[in-house]
């Protein structure tokens, strides 16, 4: 088995550190993965990139599902790791692509009979839908290399091992965005396949990378065990990954919702209000790009210092990041402010798109440190073997604090008073999940 690196005995910071970069970078090539099949099938008219956008929210609860299987995994391989079960790591990754695999074949099956019920009741067109067929129909038989491409990185960042991680993500990319112009729009004997292409695209993408990710944790890693599994240990692995993987997905599944029900409220104040929210989001997730990476490099830093019984790193790396997160959203807050006036007008020549974006861009970003908290202290105790605390973290912000006092704020103070409202929501969730997890390390 290849050398990993030591999370059990080099200093926490330059660690963390070396291992949240080539996160950073392997997070911005999959924003790049899905903005090329925006872009590419907007080239197609509006028809096609309509029927794109209604896939979005089926395809999202796949990935909440395989977001949720990879955090299961990180968990409890980090920790057999950490407490010097090679065998035992080895013999769980390989039970657990098995259980990806067969949970993945139930999806994709059960995805080809419920498209068409599932995208009418969303109220997909009638001419909209044999778009929406053609595409979902080669990615939900394809959906099965996503979740294991995404499974596999999961394993390697569990060893320590973001590099790979990382490489595995910006050649599915690369892949995918050399393979969306030929097979959208054709070349030579290749057919223009339209919005079919883009799946097809986006299928073979996953496909290789997984296949490169299955060699590498076979050949370098000694993740995978070929042999025949026992039924009880079999099951047991299951168990134990399923039981950290299920509130994790609902976890993920719930920020959409809520999101949803956010922008129902600013629907209110016309679409010039709505298309400023959407491209706030959209700056939301690359200012909170570093702590995301973050928060997927920690969990297996702190599983394996946890299967070790090293608790003293275990706090000392969670409180760092906490810091960590603290004064660099602070900075990222300063920055926003300071340019809000050309970000806003760089967006939208609209003035009043261009006015709501430019005071969503001086109060919602004053938050963000507390939001990275949240999800830190939630990925935290993922990695600490209490999903369901990170569950209910998840559903106190969203659901006790931020909808209700996004609804307060907007009707009394319109559009000013929601944006601040969810700036205390994220302050108050943040105060009580820190203190939550520093009592819980407190009693181990």
């Amino acid at each position: 088995m290849s050398r990993r690196p030591d999370l059990l005995n080099s200093p926490i910071r330059p660690t963390l550190v070396r291992m949240t970069i080539p996160m950073m970078l392997g997070i911005v090539s999959l924003m790049l993965f899905n903005l090329a099949d925006i872009w590419f099938v907007a080239q197609l008219g509006t028809e096609p990139m309509a029927a794109l956008a209604f896939t979005f929210p089926v395809s999202f609860s796949v990935v909440s599902l395989a977001i949720g299987l990879g955090i299961g995994t990180s968990a409890t391989l980090a920790r057999l790791i950490g407490s010097g079960s090679t065998e035992g790591a080895a013999r769980l990754a390989t039970d657990n692509l098995l259980l990806t695999v067969l949970l993945m074949a139930v999806v994709g099956v059960a995805g080809q009979f419920l498209t068409d019920p599932v995208f009418r009741l969303m109220g997909a067109a009638p001419e909209l839908m044999p778009l929406i067929d053609a595409y979902m129909q080669i990615w939900f038989a394809g959906s099965v290399f996503l979740v294991l491409n995404m499974v596999c990185n999961s394993t390697f960042r569990a060893s320590g091992d973001t590099r790979l991680s990382a490489t595995i993500m910006l050649i599915s990319s690369l892949l995918n965005i050399l393979l969306d112009p030929l097979l959208i729009f054709g070349w030579g004997p290749i057919p223009a396949l339209g919005i079919q292409g883009a799946a097809i695209a986006s299928v073979i993408a996953w496909a290789t990378t997984t296949l490169i990710a299955l060699h590498l944790l076979y050949h370098r890693k000694g993740m995978l065990m070929l042999q025949r599994p026992q039924l009880g240990r079999l099951l047991d692995n299951w168990r134990k990954v399923l039981s950290i993987s299920l509130p994790a997905a609902l976890s993920n599944m719930m920020t959409p919702l809520a999101n949803g029900i956010l922008t129902a409220m600013v629907a209110v104040h016309g679409a010039e209000a709505v298309a400023a929210f959407g491209a706030g989001a959209r700056i939301e997730s690359l200012s909170l790009l570093v702590c995301l990476a973050l928060s997927m490099t920690l969990p297996p830093f702190i599983s394996q210092n946890l299967g070790a019984q090293k608790l003293d790193r275990v706090g000392a790396a969670y409180r760092g990041a906490v810091r960590f997160a603290l004064v660099w959203q602070l900075i990222i807050f300063a920055l926003l402010v300071a340019i809000s006036g050309p970000v806003s007008r760089l967006f939208s020549d609209d003035e009043n798109v261009a006015h709501w974006l430019q005071l969503w861009l001086v109060i919602v970003p004053a938050g963000f440190g507390f939001q990275a908290t949240t999800f830190l202290s939630a990925s935290s105790f993922n990695a600490l073997h209490q999903p369901m605390r990170a569950m209910r973290i998840s559903l106190f912000r969203l659901f006790i604090l931020y909808v209700p006092l996004a609804w307060l704020g907007n009707y009394l103070y319109d559009l000013k008073g929601m944006f601040i409202a969810l700036v205390i929501a994220n302050a108050l969730t943040a105060l009580m999940a820190s203190v939550w997890i520093r009592g819980y390390l407190g009693k181990l």
